[in-house]
């Protein structure tokens, strides 16, 4: 299979809408409708801010297929599928390529981490088993384990690995890793304050956390960059940068949850350990959202 751009621009890594009763999926089905109606490039179901790691599985496989059949094909599908369990990562690979999924978009292993030769063993047993792309997720801040731009190399001519989730924050290693790879693997910012600097490296855009509040306006972002536009896209990452600070003030998806749920998309609820936003944090993250007119 020939290696292509999966999507170019923006990739919101959704929110998953939840109450007491386990996933509210009226509200799921409005933030989806919503973010295509708004312009976004491609949506992450279930990923780690979709709080995959606590469906449980049977919520994690509905929820995919929910999505999957709401979306209908409308914008390029994501699955959220990594696991620090490779089998498990593996099965919901499988089962996400059977219903339609465009990609999987596999995180590093948390706690149990690996080593480099572990990272290649185990994404390369994951891609073997998927026939679709898949996306590497490097999030070190969270999993305490770092893909290193020769393990990119390395990882860069499987087949079916055709793309990163880069949330380093290391702009260095992206170059290096950019440098060695060249055009064998597409480079998406994960950080949504480093969304013109990885475009600047040759990026694809950015899966991103800012999208689930600002899809419209993130997507004029990186639109404006494409277009050649440089001084408007980072003056729109300049005009962002207060309200992507508040959604990262707590824990992701903390913020964001509260964000969503402000909008109209569902309740303020995440699953322990995660806890409800601190009300003098989510007091500046809804001022901020205001400046944008957001009636929250």
């Amino acid at each position: 299979m020939k290696k292509e751009t999966i999507f170019k621009g923006v990739g919101t890594a959704l929110v998953t809408p939840l109450n007491e009763n386990g996933i509210d999926y009226d509200a799921f089905e409005k933030i989806i409708n919503w973010q295509i109606e708004e312009g976004v490039n491609a949506l992450v179901i279930c990923g780690t801010t979709g709080e995959g790691s606590t469906l449980s599985d049977e919520e994690h496989r509905d929820a995919l297929k929910f999505a999957y059949d709401v979306t209908a094909g409308r914008v390029p599908l994501i699955a959220g599928t990594g696991s620090n369990d490779t089998a498990y990562a593996i099965d919901l690979t499988k089962f996400a390529c059977e219903i339609g999924y465009d990609a999987m978009l596999v995180v590093t292993p948390y706690y149990n981490k690996a080593t480099q030769n572990g990272l290649i063993k185990m994404f390369t047993a994951i891609a073997d088993a998927s026939t679709k792309p898949i996306i590497l997720y490097n999030v070190p801040s969270r999993t305490g384990v770092n893909i290193e731009p020769s393990t990119y190399a390395v990882l860069a001519e499987h087949p079916m690995i055709w793309g990163i989730k880069e949330a380093s924050g290391n702009i260095a290693k992206i170059v290096e890793t950019k440098a060695l790879c060249g055009d064998k693997l597409d480079i998406w910012s994960g950080n949504d304050d480093q969304i013109v600097p990885i475009l600047a490296c040759g990026g694809a855009g950015v899966i991103s956390v800012l999208s689930n509040v600002l899809p419209k306006k993130t997507v004029e972002l990186c639109n404006k960059y494409f277009e050649g536009d440089v001084a408007g896209s980072m003056a729109l990452q300049c005009e962002m940068f207060e309200l992507i600070k508040a959604l990262f003030c707590e824990v992701n998806p903390i913020p964001v949850k509260a964000a969503t749920a402000a909008l109209g998309f569902g309740e303020n609820y995440v699953r322990l350990p995660l806890t409800p936003m601190e009300p003098q944090n989510e007091a500046k993250l809804l001022a901020a959202m205001r400046v944008f007119g957001l009636d929250v």
